[in-house]
C-alpha cells in the first residue's frame, strides 16, 4: 500500500492503483453489487475528459504539455486500457462524483508513472486543479451518460438490428411464393404467404432500427458547461461549445451544447425518452421472436409451419428433442430490458431539484440493456433467422383444412349463407366445396375460382366482405 491525500485527509491506496485517495474512500464506502460502471460508460468518460482538456488549451486556460498529457492518458481509458482502475460500484454518491474523481486520479498518476515519478506525486498534473478544470461532476458525468448511451446505441444495437431486418427480409423473398394460413385471435383467418408475415417481421426490425437511430439525436444534448448547478460558474463560456465541438469530431456523432443547463442537470427526460425507445425495441422483438417459435412448434403436433435450425439438445431426457432456444433467448433479454427501462423510468422522475441523482444506476441499465439487446439480436439473426425453412406441404395442409376460406365467399353468396356453410363443414368434416354444391349456391368453376387460396393473399383479388378479425 502506498498513502495518498486528499481534502480530507490520508488514506492507504495499493501500490499498483492509479486510482488515489478519493476513489479508495469510495471503494471503501460502497461494497454493494461488486459491479463497477459498465466499460463503455468508462470509456465515454475517457472522451469527455479528451475533449475537455483539448477545449482549455484552446482557450489558453491549460498550458499545452498538461493537455497533451491528460489527452495521452484519456485516449488510454477511451481505448479501453485502463478499466481495471476503474472499480467503484454502480451503487454509490448518485452524481457519480467518486467515478469523475477516479478518472480524474487516474489521469494525474498514470501521467506521473509515464514520466517516471511516483503515483500520487500530483507534480505533473493535478486532479482537481489541472484534470477537472472548468468542469464539475454534476455536467460532466450526464454528459458522459449522453456521450456513451449513444456511442453504444450508433455502434453495437443499430448494426444488430440492420442485421436483424435484412435477415427477415431476405427470408420475405424466399418464402414470397410459400401460401399458408393466417391467424388472429390464435385462430383461423384467411390466406396469406409466409413471405407476407416476414415483410412484417422485416418492417418491425426495420422500424426498431430507426428508433434506435431516433435514441442517438435524443442524446445530442449536453451537460457540460453548467458545472455545479447549471450557472456555469468557475467555467468560461466558450468552454461548453468548443467540448461539444471536439466530442463531435472524435466521435462521429452531432453534439451539442444544451439549450437550458438547468435542465441538462436537474432532469433525466432525455434518457427516460431512450428507455422508452429501447422499451418498444424490446416488446417488437419478443413479437418477431415469439411468433417464428410458435409458427416452427411441433414437430408434429404443433403448428410446423416452419423448421427452426437445430442448434442444441432440447432434453436431457427425451432423445431428439429440440427446442426454440434462440427465440427463448431474445425473449428473455426483452424482458430484463422491459425492467431495466422501468427503472430507467422511476430514475427520471425521482431527480429533485438542480441535479438527478440516480446517474450511475442509470448508466448501469441503459448499457446493460443496449449491451444485451444488441448481441441477443445479432445472435437471433444468426442462428435462428438465417437458418429458417418453411414446411410447404404442412403450411398447404392447414390452408386447406381451414374453414376461414369461407370469407372469400361473402361477396357471392352472403355473410350468412356462408357462416351457415362453415358451421356445417366444422359440424359434419366435409369441405366448403361440397356444401356449396350440395346447396347449388354457386357454380363449381366460379366456385374453384373464389377458393383459391393463392389468389386471396393477393391485394384486391376479391371484394372485401363484411369487417371483424
Amino acid at each position: 500500500m502506498r498513502t495518498e491525500k486528499d481534502s480530507m485527509g490520508e488514506m492507504p491506496v495499493p501500490d499498483d492503483a492509479l486510482y488515489g485517495a478519493s476513489t479508495q474512500r469510495a471503494v471503501l464506502n460502497f461494497p454493494v453489487s461488486g459491479r463497477p460502471l459498465p466499460e463503455a460508460f468508462v470509456r465515454g468518460l475517457g472522451v469527455v475528459k479528451l475533449a475537455c482538456a483539448r477545449a482549455n488549451e484552446e482557450l489558453g486556460l491549460l498550458p499545452r504539455e498538461k493537455s497533451t498529457l491528460i489527452q495521452q492518458v484519456a485516449r488510454e481509458i477511451a481505448d479501453g486500457k485502463l478499466n481495471a482502475h476503474f472499480p467503484i460500484d454502480v451503487f454509490q454518491t448518485g452524481s457519480a462524483t467518486s467515478t469523475n474523481m477516479n478518472a480524474n486520479e487516474v489521469i494525474a498518476n498514470r501521467a506521473s508513472q509515464l514520466a517516471g515519478l511516483p503515483i500520487g506525486a500530483k507534480k505533473l498534473l493535478h486532479p482537481n486543479d489541472d484534470v477537472n478544470l472548468g468542469q464539475s461532476s454534476n455536467d460532466i458525468i450526464p454528459t458522459t451518460l449522453h456521450v456513451s448511451v449513444a456511442l453504444a446505441v450508433h455502434h453495437q444495437l443499430v448494426p444488430a438490428l440492420d442485421q436483424l431486418a435484412t435477415a427477415l427480409a431476405r427470408k420475405a423473398t424466399e418464402f414470397a411464393g410459400v401460401v399458408k394460413i393466417g391467424r388472429t385471435h390464435l385462430m383461423d383467418a384467411t390466406p396469406l404467404t409466409l413471405g407476407q408475415e416476414f415483410s412484417g417481421y422485416a418492417a418491425q426490425a426495420r422500424k426498431a432500427a430507426e428508433r434506435a437511430r431516433l435514441a442517438v439525436t435524443m442524446l445530442a444534448e449536453l451537460a457540460v458547461g453548467g458545472t455545479a448547478v447549471g450557472t456555469g460558474i468557475n467555467c468560461h463560456a466558450e468552454f461548453p461549445g468548443r467540448v461539444c465541438r471536439i466530442l463531435s469530431a472524435e466521435t462521429g456523432l452531432d453534439f451539442r451544447e444544451a439549450a437550458n443547463h438547468f435542465e441538462a442537470q436537474g432532469a433525466r427526460d432525455d434518457c427516460v425518452a431512450v428507455a422508452g425507445q429501447l422499451s418498444t425495441i424490446a416488446a417488437s422483438l419478443t413479437k418477431i421472436a415469439n411468433d417464428i417459435r410458435l409458427l416452427g412448434s411441433g414437430p408434429r403436433a404443433g403448428l410446423g409451419e416452419l423448421r427452426l435450425p437445430a442448434t442444441q439438445p432440447g432434453s436431457s431426457i427425451m432423445p431428439g428433442k429440440v427446442n426454440p432456444v434462440m427465440s427463448e433467448m431474445l425473449v428473455q433479454v426483452c424482458l430484463y430490458t422491459h425492467g431495466l427501462m422501468q427503472t430507467v423510468t422511476l430514475c427520471g422522475r425521482d431527480g429533485h431539484f438542480e441535479l438527478n441523482v440516480t446517474l450511475p444506476l442509470m448508466a448501469h441499465c441503459l448499457h446493460e440493456s443496449i449491451h444485451c439487446l444488441a448481441n441477443a439480436t445479432r445472435v437471433f439473426a444468426e442462428k435462428c433467422v438465417d437458418g429458417l425453412e418453411a414446411d410447404v406441404v404442412r403450411c398447404r395442409e392447414l390452408v386447406d383444412r381451414s374453414l376461414m376460406l369461407v370469407t372469400a365467399l361473402n361477396p357471392h353468396i352472403g355473410y350468412d349463407q356462408a357462416a351457415a356453410v362453415a358451421k356445417e363443414a366444422l359440424k359434419t368434416g366435409r369441405t366448403l366445396r361440397e356444401i356449396v354444391l350440395e346447396r347449388k349456391l354457386m357454380e363449381p368453376a366460379a366456385l374453384d375460382r373464389a377458393l383459391d387460396p393463392v389468389a386471396m393473399t393477393k391485394p384486391n383479388a376479391t371484394v372485401a366482405g363484411a369487417g371483424g378479425g
